[in-house]
């Protein structure tokens, strides 16, 4: 068949090798040189619109509120996985995407080693995975008055803070627009989830123009005792107070594209 038609929830840019069944977005004056055809008034107005993949891309509220709904009609790109660290939100749109056929797809972003870390957890041989991110303090969208303080503490007094070091699952709702890359993480290994999996998040006043993503993997210990081990650290390109970095946009490009013909079920691309 012909291009994909793809639905976006929020605004950004088409790529050219997709047809843009509609978009919706909170504000209109962000579309111009959108079709007035292709605009939603209501997000509920999708249900009359036929797309291939509906792909949110604007906050996490979406698809607790309406992920059951776009996976009643079409597949779903989440382009904010924090939503899922909502236990019920996840075992909702899991269920759901099972119940009508759906794939439920959750972009790998700034995560490296996606792929080899969710064959682990499938195996068994996963058993510890930690993601620590560092930005500069202005980078940082958060939900959580401590963490707040915590921030302006790493402006003011020009050093390295670490604003959290826990869980995921309690770290997504305290920075919802900056762990995206947690949550893939969380969903890749599956045998941890969104409990065990340790996300740390660290404000650096000398981070002005990078993103790092450090990632260390515990393996299975070997019958001698050695565990396997790894770590990986990703400097990604960025502008001074932006919440994703420069790299993470062509890697979000190429999930996208990857998102078909995965069969009914929540899948890591």
């Amino acid at each position: 068949r012909g291009k994909m038609k793809v639905g976006i929830i929020g605004f950004g840019n088409n790529s050219k090798d997709m047809e843009l069944e509609f978009v919706w977005n909170r504000s209109k004056v962000e579309m111009e040189g959108i079709p007035e055809k292709l605009i939603l008034d209501k997000l509920e107005d999708l249900l009359k619109r036929s797309a291939d993949l509906i792909v949110e891309v604007a906050h996490p509220s979406i698809a607790k509120d309406y992920g059951k709904m776009i996976l009643s009609v079409s597949d779903f790109f989440i382009g904010s996985p924090t939503a899922l660290a909502d236990q019920t939100t996840e075992d909702s749109l899991r269920s759901t995407a099972l119940q009508n056929g759906r794939a439920l797809y959750v972009p790998s972003g700034a995560f490296w080693g996606a792929q080899d870390i969710q064959k682990m957890a499938q195996s068994g041989s996963l058993s510890s995975l930690k993601v620590t991110m560092k930005k500069h303090p202005s980078c940082f969208k958060l939900s959580s008055k401590k963490m707040e303080l915590l921030n302006k503490q790493s402006i003011h007094e020009d050093r390295i803070v670490v604003l959290f070091e826990g869980s995921v699952r309690e770290l997504c709702p305290l920075a919802p627009n900056n762990v995206n890359t947690m949550a893939a993480a969380a969903i890749a290994a599956s045998n941890l989830g969104f409990d065990n999996v340790v996300g740390c998040l660290v404000a650096d006043p000398k981070m002005g123009d990078w993103h790092i993503v450090e990632i260390e993997v515990g393996g299975a210990t070997s019958a001698n005792g050695d565990k396997f081990t790894v770590k990986t650290t990703r400097s990604n390109p960025a502008n001074p107070g932006a919440v994703t970095g420069s790299a993470t946009f062509a890697s979000f490009r190429q999930s996208l594209l990857q998102a078909k013909n995965r069969g009914p079920g929540v899948h890591l691309c």
